[in-house]
C-alpha cells in the first residue's frame, strides 16, 4: 500500500494535548462507535476483542498510539493512556503515577526494601507478598485514575559486576536465585486469577549491566556475548519470565548485543523470545527502554533517521517505544513507506490485548480488582510487611559478641548515632525507583522509640577529606555514648542509574571518620546503605565490633535495623552477591562480558572467582546451627539419565523433576533464629573450565527454637544439574556431582549420573551477522 505524503499534522496537534489521568473507557455509556465495537463484549476472547478495537481506528490513532503516552481515539471514547508507570518497590514516581499533594487520598504509597535487600533474605514467600501488596496498591491508584494498569517492573539483570550503579535494583548475582525471586514476583504482581491484577514488565533484555564508565556509556554499548555465557547466565531470568512465568510485557535495553541494538534485534525478540520461548500464548508485548529507539541513530548508528529507527524497532517486534519527550518518527515511517499497516496493527493489538486482560474495557463489578480503594494503600500490614521485608534480608557480617544489644536497658544506655543517614531525614533509605512513602523512619526514630539516650552527628558521603567539617561533631556526639553506632555506605549519589562506580572501596572521608571514632575504645557498630564495599578493614579491626549490611531498606528501615541490633528479628539474611576485594575494580573492565577467568579477567561471581572479602551467600546469626541432609539423601545413588528422561512427561526436559533432598536444622545456640540453606552443585561434568560450584536449591527455615531442629525439603530438577555448551546448549551429562550445604560448606553428599550425555534444551543459532536476511538493510548506513 503507498502512502500519500502528507505530514499527518492532525498527530502532531494529538501530540501537542496534555495526557491526563486514566480513565476507564466507558463501554455503556460511551460513544457508539465504542459501546457496540466487539472490544466491550466481555464473552469474546482477549484476541477478538483487541483486533475489533484496532480495526476501528483510522492511521492516524494508530499512529498515536505507538508510543507511551498513547494518544487513544477520542473519537471512540478511549481517552490517552500513559504506558510508563513504575513499581519496583512500591507504587513508584513516573508519568504514569500521579502523587496527590500534601496528606489526600493517593498521596503515598508503601515503601519496601530496595529488591537487592529483598533478596537476600531468601524467602520467596516474602517476595510473593510483597508483590502482592505491591499490586493491590497499584490497582488501588488505577481505579481512582492515579496510574496504570501496567508497570517496568522487576529489573532481573544478573548483577555480576559490583561496580554496576543499578545492582540494587536487581535480586543479585545468581540467575538460579534471580529465576525463582522472578516467578514469585510475577505471580504476586499479575495474580492468579483469570484477569491480570497488573501487567508486570521484566527489564532488560538483555545483557545490560553498564551505565557510564570510563567515557562508554549504555546507549552506545555493544555487548559482545558469546553464546555459552549468553545462555547460561544473562538468558535464564528472562527464560523464568517469558516461557515459565508468563509475564504480560518485556523491555528491550539500551545496549547492543553483538553488534544489533537490542530493540533491533530479530533474534532476541523474534527466533528466542516469542518462537523459541513461545512467548505469544497471549499477544504479550515488548516495550522500548525509554530513548532506546533514539539511540539507534544518535548512539549507536544502526540507522540514519528517526522514521529509520522507528520502522525499525516495530518490524524487530518492539509494541510501543518509549520516548523522553517528543523523538520518534513513527509518522514519518508511514509517510516513507518504511512501516506495514499490518506491522502497526500487531504492535497495537497486542499492547491492548494487555489491557484488556487487566479489565481495561469490563464493567467495574467484573474483577474484584476494581473495588481496591484508598484504604488498601499503607495498612497497617502493609507497614510491618515493609520492615519484614527489610529486617529478613539485613547481613550480619562480623560480631565479636556486642549484639544483640538487651533492648530493656534502652533508657539506661547511651547511643551515639554517626553518619549521613543516621537522622531518618533522608530519602537515602528509600533507594532508586521509590515513590513518595508515608513516612520515612530512620536510626533516630528508631532509637528514640525504644528509649535510648542518643547523641546525633552528621557525616560524609564521599567529600573531600581535606575539607572536613563534620569529624569535630562526630566525635563529640560520640564522646559520652556507651555504644557509637555509624550510619554510612552508599547513596544513589554514588550508585544509580546512568553512574556506575571506579572505586569499590569505601569513601576516603568516610574511612578516615571510622578510623577516628574507632580509637574512642567504645564499641562500634558500622551498618551499611546500599551495595557492597571492601570491608576488609573493617572486618579485620579490633576496634569494630559488628558490621550490617542493610541495603535499601526502605520507609521503615531505621525500625528494621534496630529490629536486628536489639534481637527482635534475629539477623538470618544471606550475601546475595560476591563482596570484592577493591582490587578487583583494577583487574577486569566493565565492558568485559564474559564470566570465566582468562589472562584478562580474574573471574565473575561466585562461580568462577575464588577470593572474595566474603563469599556470595554468607551470613552471620546470633545462634550457632548444624544443618545436615538427611540419612537418605542420594545415598550414593547412581542414576541413569536416559532412565530419568523417560520418566518425564514435562514439556520442557530442563523442568523434569529429579529428588527431593531432606534437610535437619538443628539450632545448637541459645536463639531462636531463621536459617537460610543454600545447596550448591560441583563437580568435573561437562566442558572445562568448571564452575567452583552452582546455586540449586535454597529455602529459609522459619524460626528454629534453642536446642530444637526442623527439617525441610530441597527440590532439584534436571535443569539444575546441567551445564551449558559452547553452542548454548543444556546438557545432561554423566559424571559425579557433590552437593553442598551451607556457606561455608557444612555437609556433602554425592551422587552419580551415568550413560550417555542427553541435550536438553537445544538452544536456537543467531545469524553470523545479526542483521541479516531481517530485511534491516534499507534502513542501515551504507
Amino acid at each position: 500500500m503507498r502512502h500519500s505524503g502528507r505530514s499527518l499534522a492532525c498527530l502532531s496537534l494529538l501530540s501537542a494535548s496534555v495526557l491526563g489521568t486514566m480513565t476507564f473507557p466507558d463501554c455503556v455509556g460511551g460513544p457508539e462507535e465504542l459501546t457496540t465495537n466487539l472490544v466491550c463484549d466481555t464473552t469474546a476472547t482477549p484476541a477478538e476483542r483487541a483486533a475489533a478495537l484496532i480495526s476501528a481506528w483510522n492511521i492516524t490513532e494508530k499512529l498515536g498510539n505507538l508510543v507511551d503516552k498513547s494518544l487513544g481515539a477520542p473519537r471512540l471514547g478511549l481517552d490517552a493512556y500513559d504506558w510508563w508507570n513504575e513499581a519496583l518497590h512500591g507504587v513508584g514516581y513516573s508519568p504514569g503515577v500521579e502523587f496527590a499533594p500534601g496528606r489526600q487520598e493517593f498521596s503515598h504509597a508503601t515503601s519496601f526494601a530496595s529488591p537487592i535487600l529483598m533478596s537476600a533474605a531468601f524467602d520467596d514467600d516474602l517476595i510473593f507478598t510483597v508483590a502482592d501488596t505491591i499490586s493491590k496498591e497499584a490497582r488501588a491508584f488505577s481505579n481512582f485514575g492515579s496510574a496504570g494498569l501496567d508497570y517496568w517492573t522487576p529489573n532481573i539483570n544478573p548483577y555480576k559486576d559490583p561496580r554496576w550503579g543499578r545492582g540494587s535494583e536487581t535480586p543479585g548475582e545468581d540467575p538460579f536465585r534471580i529465576k525463582g525471586y522472578v516467578k514469585a514476583l510475577i505471580e504476586g504482581l499479575q495474580g492468579k486469577e483469570d484477569m491480570t491484577k497488573v501487567i508486570a514488565t521484566c527489564k532488560h533484555y538483555a545483557a545490560y549491566d553498564l551505565e557510564s564508565w570510563e567515557g562508554v556509556v549504555r546507549y552506545r554499548f555493544d555487548a559482545i556475548v558469546g553464546m555459552q555465557d549468553l545462555v547460561e547466565y544473562y538468558l535464564p531470568p528472562f527464560q523464568q519470565c517469558a516461557r515459565d512465568s508468563k509475564v504480560k510485557s518485556i523491555m528491550c535495553s539500551y545496549n547492543s548485543v553483538n553488534g544489533t541494538p537490542a530493540c533491533a534485534s530479530t533474534y532476541l525478540m523474534g527466533t528466542v523470545l516469542r518462537d523459541f520461548w513461545e512467548w505469544n500464548d497471549e499477544s504479550q508485548y515488548v516495550t522500548s527502554d525509554c530513548n532506546a529507539i533514539l539511540n539507534f541513530h544518535e548512539d549507536h548508528n544502526y540507522t540514519t533517521t528517526a522514521a529509520q529507527s522507528a520502522a525499525i524497532s516495530l518490524i524487530s517486534g518492539t509494541d510501543t517505544i518509549c520516548e523522553v519527550g517528543t523523538n520518534t518518527d513513527v509518522a514519518g515511517a508511514w509517510d516513507q513507506e518504511l512501516l506495514p499497516e499490518e506491522v502497526i496493527d500487531q504492535a497495537l493489538r497486542r499492547l491492548y490485548e494487555g489491557l484488556i486482560r487487566a479489565g481495561y474495557f469490563d464493567p467495574a463489578d467484573a474483577t474484584p480488582y476494581r473495588s481496591l480503594t484508598w484504604k488498601d494503600v499503607n495498612t497497617p500490614e502493609a507497614q510491618a510487611l515493609a520492615v519484614r521485608s527489610a529486617a529478613d534480608g539485613i547481613v550480619l557480617k562480623k560480631n565479636d559478641g556486642l549484639l544483640p544489644l538487651n533492648a530493656a536497658d534502652a533508657n539506661s544506655t547511651k547511643v551515639a548515632l554517626i553518619g549521613f543517614w543516621a537522622n531518618g531525614y533522608t530519602t537515602a533509605m528509600l533507594g532508586g525507583y521509590a515513590g513518595t512513602p508515608p513516612y520515612i523512619k530512620g536510626p533516630l526514630q528508631a532509637a528514640q522509640a525504644l528509649g535510648y539516650q542518643v547523641s546525633l552527628a552528621n557525616g560524609p558521603i564521599q567529600q573531600d577529606p581535606s575539607r572536613d567539617t563534620w569529624t569535630e561533631a562526630a566525635l563529640k556526639a560520640a564522646s559520652d555514648a556507651d555504644i557509637v553506632m555509624y550510619f554510612g555506605g552508599n547513596d544513589m549519589s554514588v550508585e544509580s542509574e546512568e553512574r556506575d562506580r571506579i572505586s569499590i572501596a569505601w569513601p576516603d572521608a568516610q574511612v578516615a571518620l571510622i578510623e577516628s571514632l574507632s580509637t574512642l575504645g567504645k564499641p562500634l557498630v558500622v551498618v551499611e546503605l546500599g551495595d557492597q564495599n571492601d570491608d576488609s578493614a573493617l572486618l579485620q579491626s579490633g576496634n569494630v565490633s559488628a558490621v550490617l549490611w542493610a541495603g535499601f531498606p526502605g520507609q521503615d528501615g531505621g525500625t528494621a535495623v534496630f529490629d536486628i541490633l536489639t534481637g527482635k528479628t534475629a539477623p538470618a539474611g544471606r550475601l546475595p552477591t560476591t563482596l570484592y576485594p577493591a582490587e578487583y575494580a583494577e583487574q577486569v573492565p566493565m565492558t568485559d562480558m564474559t564470566l570465566r577467568p582468562s589472562e584478562s579477567n580474574p573471574g565473575r561471581t561466585y562461580k568462577w572467582y575464588d577470593e572474595a572479602v566474603l563469599p556470595f551467600g554468607f551470613g552471620l546469626h546470633y545462634t550457632t546451627f548444624e544443618p545436615s541432609f538427611g540419612p537418605d539423601a542420594f545415598a550414593d545413588k547412581t542414576y541413569d539419565i536416559a532412565e530419568l528422561l523417560g520418566a518425564c512427561d514435562e514439556k520442557y526436559l530442563d523442568l523434569c523433576p529429579f529428588e527431593t533432598i531432606d534437610i535437619s536444622v538443628q539450632n545448637t545456640g541459645n536463639v531462636t533464629s531463621d536459617f537460610v540453606a543454600l545447596a550448591f552443585l560441583s563437580g568435573e561434568h561437562g566442558p572445562a573450565p568448571h564452575p567452583l560450584k552452582e546455586l540449586a536449591a535454597y529455602t529459609r527455615v522459619k524460626a528454629v527454637p534453642p536446642g530444637e531442629a526442623k527439617g525441610a525439603t530441597l527440590s532439584l530438577k534436571l535443569g539444575d544439574l546441567a551445564r551449558v555448551d559452547g553452542s548454548g546448549n543444556t546438557v545432561l551429562y554423566p559424571g559425579t556431582y557433590d552437593f553442598l550445604l551451607d556457606v561455608p560448606t557444612r555437609d556433602t553428599v554425592s551422587f552419580e549420573l551415568v550413560g550417555d550425555e542427553k541435550m536438553l534444551i537445544e538452544f536456537p543459532q543467531p545469524p553470523a551477522d545479526l542483521g541479516e536476511g531481517n530485511g534491516h538493510e534499507k534502513y542501515t548506513p551504507e
